[in-house]
């Protein structure tokens, strides 16, 4: 019987070559020779003001809210069926996070429901672009404008996908990646803030943030002769070991999607007779979004059957998983006031998701056996 894991990092080939080379050129610590290619390439391709590699995407969140100036009183909008990375950076500027439902047909945040939820208070919006598919983001970031509302883009799962043609996380004045080993184009841990739309100063003033509250960066660039304390701040930067591995995936990006895309969408071609049958729903998303296939998730059409499918995918040694619990009614959301029955469709969809395996190196002969695997047990329904 076949052993398949839900994750498996692909190595492209050049990552171990260039930890070597980083040894070699004694640049460990953040702000090395790799650090700087990466954050160079990234910026190149993104055409974005400033790209600052992090150690996680957590840290990344962080910092955004720094930068943003949010405090205590002030509102951050965001889908509750999200990480709870997304909201604790805003839990720990004092300020309190308010959840929106999502969309049941691609499961980002639901833009109408934002509205309705928008007061004096609201400080910013966060979108998460979940599996890589984003929201209306010009329906979006019109709301914004009208409230005067910062977007800060939650694109931890987004890199490679697009909105328009504009890649994911170049739309928010601030944005963040992930580069954990779950995702598409991993470091092991690590992650990117994202600046976009912010004033000269305020580059300054954030890069400071990144730099343990120092201007060591500007003295990197020989603009002071010295670097001193200037904010508050902490140490948020990447390991240069880590962007050298990075840098390394990071060349393969488009190959790495192509291959996501291939095993995609045998997923789907395989599973659509079950989506007409409605016994699963398959990912949608709508035509202004590219996707970068990051996640295969499929809906069950309650939550026994999907705890069904995932015990006996089980058995067969194949591991599936479910997804977010909703912020809302963890046991830390139960604490700020909220109640299971805020976000009902949000309830629903994290009731029957199941995620299938999907990576660039799950062989043929692996996603048939999860092919007829789910098709197996879903038949018996």
């Amino acid at each position: 019987m076949l052993s398949i894991p839900f994750n498996r990092q692909y190595i492209t080939g050049k990552e171990l070559n260039y930890i070597q080379d980083c040894i070699a050129r004694g640049s460990l610590a953040s702000s090395g020779y790799y650090t700087g290619l990466t954050q160079e390439m990234l910026e190149k391709t993104l055409n974005c003001q400033r790209v600052l590699l992090t150690t996680s995407a957590t840290s990344a969140l962080e910092l955004a809210m720094l930068s943003l100036d949010i405090k205590a009183g002030d509102e951050v909008i965001l889908p509750s069926y999200t990480f709870v990375s997304t909201a604790n950076p805003i839990l720990l500027r004092g300020a309190r996070p308010i959840f929106a439902e999502i969309d049941p047909d691609t499961l980002t945040i639901d833009i109408d429901d934002v509205a309705q939820k928008i007061t004096t208070r609201t400080r910013c919006i966060i979108p998460v672009h979940y599996s890589g598919v984003s929201c209306d983001m010009d329906k979006l970031i019109s709301l914004a404008i009208q409230n005067n509302i910062q977007i800060m883009e939650d694109a931890a799962q987004g890199v490679g996908a697009f909105y328009k043609h504009k890649p994911l996380g170049t739309i928010g004045c601030l944005s963040c990646y992930s580069f954990h080993a779950t995702k598409n184009i991993v470091s092991g841990e690590g992650g990117a803030l994202i600046i976009n739309d912010l004033d000269a100063d305020k580059i300054l003033q954030v890069e400071a943030y990144y730099e343990k509250g120092t201007n060591r960066r500007q003295f990197l660039r020989g603009a002071v002769e010295r670097y001193t304390w200037t904010e508050v701040g902490s140490s948020f930067g990447m390991s240069d070991l880590l962007a050298a591995y990075l840098y390394a995936q990071l060349e393969n990006l488009e190959l790495v999607t192509s291959l996501r895309k291939q095993k995609f969408m045998i997923y789907q071609q395989e599973f659509a007779a079950c989506e007409i049958m409605e016994k699963l729903q398959l990912p949608k998303w709508y035509d202004y979004s590219q996707p970068n296939y990051h996640i295969y998730y499929m809906l069950c059409p309650d939550q026994y059957k999907r705890n069904v499918l995932l015990d006996r995918l089980k058995q067969k040694n194949i591991e599936a998983t479910f997804h977010y619990i909703p912020l809302h009614s963890s046991p830390m959301g139960l604490s700020l006031g909220y109640q299971v029955s805020d976000l009902p469709i949000t309830e629903d969809i994290s009731s029957r998701l199941i995620r299938l395996p999907i990576y660039p190196d799950l062989t043929e002969l692996e996603q048939q056996y999860v092919i007829d695997s789910v098709r197996e047990i879903v038949d018996s329904w």
